[in-house]
């Protein structure tokens, strides 16, 4: 679930300040604010971000609603700086302004009810934050219509939220009305749908449903092919394909109920009680194209096919192919190497784990009527990317929930680390899953 803090950066476009002609002292004060920030140099912004409130209030009053846009100002600045206690106060007190002048569908309301929205969501407050973002993406399909594309950059963030908060209906929900929107604003065939759908297709495999995921990803591809020859655009799609088979492999399919002892497709090739089964080799086809296509790209990109033979190599690790997996491992850490980083291989990558039925994924307990328990668990990753040495260190939950999690990572395969272009076992790695039961009654 980490994958989801990458999502709530915030990408708010400053609005245009309201300055009178005759207050040269304010424009200027605007313009080293405005340009300090779009630097990126937020520490040197926060002064003239000051100082411009200050200005503005001995100019209009303290509740003056020309406020708004140097608070909301001062806000962002605030949040990319990480002071988000600070940001919040100042985003509450944009919103009282505007909300004591105006009407509550006033566009002013928009930037800092966004900005209030992703600062929550940084402090881990998600429940604050899903009202927040969801209040602003009303109000913007109210002003500027029910599919207007300005709305997407807040859907991101409600969604992550949504989705911290395990409130997957309405995740799922907002992650179809954003392709709608993307589809509404450049039509279906568009390059542009590429990042929407690759988006959806994600929530998909999340979620379990591999097929619609696939399905997603063969769009995506499809609409690479009809704007021409077989491009690097294609690239994501193809790893995407991959994936949902190999996610599919190991969880089973929409067809395929998971049960409480259902058993996972965690053994070798070899291994007798799976040898009727085997990933679907249309996969690794995915997989080699893209690494061909990529292979052909001049400049070439080091970094992107370095990434893609690493996705080749994963799926060797979870077909038991372990010599072809060590081939791969050594011809991505030196592409990667070339780019300059080989950070991706520097740690374990989880590739297949299955949580216990108690887990706030697989759960079908109602939010309103569950607890919360944690279990942390150690363990190696070997360089096959197996688990051994599965221990629970830290855990309020049940002993018989805490085997079922331990159980689960016994079975997982993980992406091994790669040391000089060699899988290595790395002891100490970690795994907390949050686990539900239904609340008791009060007697």
């Amino acid at each position: 679930m980490r994958r989801f803090c990458l999502v709530l950066s915030l990408a708010l476009v400053l609005g245009q300040p309201v300055i009178a002609a005759s207050d040269p002292e304010r424009l200027e004060v605007y313009h080293q604010f405005r340009s300090l920030f779009d630097a990126h140099r937020f520490q040197e912004a926060l002064a003239p971000a000051q100082q411009l409130v200050t200005l503005t209030e001995q100019q209009y009053g303290p509740k003056a609603a020309e406020l708004v846009t140097p608070l909301t100002n001062l806000g962002t600045t605030y949040h990319r700086l990480g002071r988000h206690e600070e940001a919040v106060g100042v985003y509450q007190r944009s919103i009282e302004i505007v909300e004591a002048t105006a009407s509550g569908t006033d566009r002013r309301l928009l930037r800092p009810l966004q900005g209030l929205g992703v600062t929550y969501a940084a402090l881990g407050q998600f429940d604050n934050a899903s009202l927040v973002l969801k209040r602003a993406v009303d109000l913007s399909r109210n002003i500027d219509g029910l599919f207007n594309a300005g709305q997407l950059q807040m859907l991101t963030p409600l969604i992550a939220s949504y989705v911290a908060l395990a409130d997957f209906a309405n995740a799922e929900k907002e992650h179809q009305f954003a392709l709608q929107v993307a589809e509404t604003a450049y039509g279906k065939d568009d390059l542009r749908l590429l990042g929407p759908i690759d988006t959806y297709a994600r929530w998909f495999e999340f979620v379990g449903r591999y097929s619609a995921a696939r399905a997603l990803h063969a769009r995506a591809l499809s609409i690479v092919e009809s704007n021409g020859k077989l491009t690097p655009l294609a690239v994501d799609a193809l790893r995407g394909i991959a994936r949902t088979y190999r996610l599919e492999y190991f969880n089973g399919s929409e067809s395929e109920p998971a049960t409480a002892d259902a058993p996972l497709a965690l053994e070798p090739l070899s291994s007798p009680s799976w040898s009727m089964r085997s990933l679907n080799p249309d996969g690794e086809q995915a997989l080699r194209a893209a690494v061909q296509v990529l292979a052909r790209e001049t400049p070439p990109n080091h970094a992107r096919l370095g990434e893609t033979l690493v996705d080749l190599a994963d799926w060797y690790v979870c077909s038991g192919d372990e010599p072809r997996a060590q081939i791969a491992y050594r011809q991505a850490w030196l592409e990667l190497q070339t780019a300059g980083s080989t950070g991706l291989l520097a740690q374990p990558r989880q590739l297949a784990y299955r949580p216990p039925p108690a887990s706030i994924t697989r759960s079908r307990i109602e939010p309103r009527e569950a607890e919360e328990h944690g279990v942390d668990v150690s363990f190696t990753v070997t360089p096959e990317g197996r688990t051994a040495e599965v221990t629970a260190v830290q855990s309020d939950a049940s002993e018989g929930q805490q085997k079922a999690v331990i159980s689960a990572v016994k079975r997982a395969r993980y992406g091994p680390r790669v040391l000089d272009g060699s899988a290595v076992a790395t002891p100490g790695v970690t795994l907390h899953e949050r686990i539900v039961t239904k609340r008791k009654k009060p007697s």
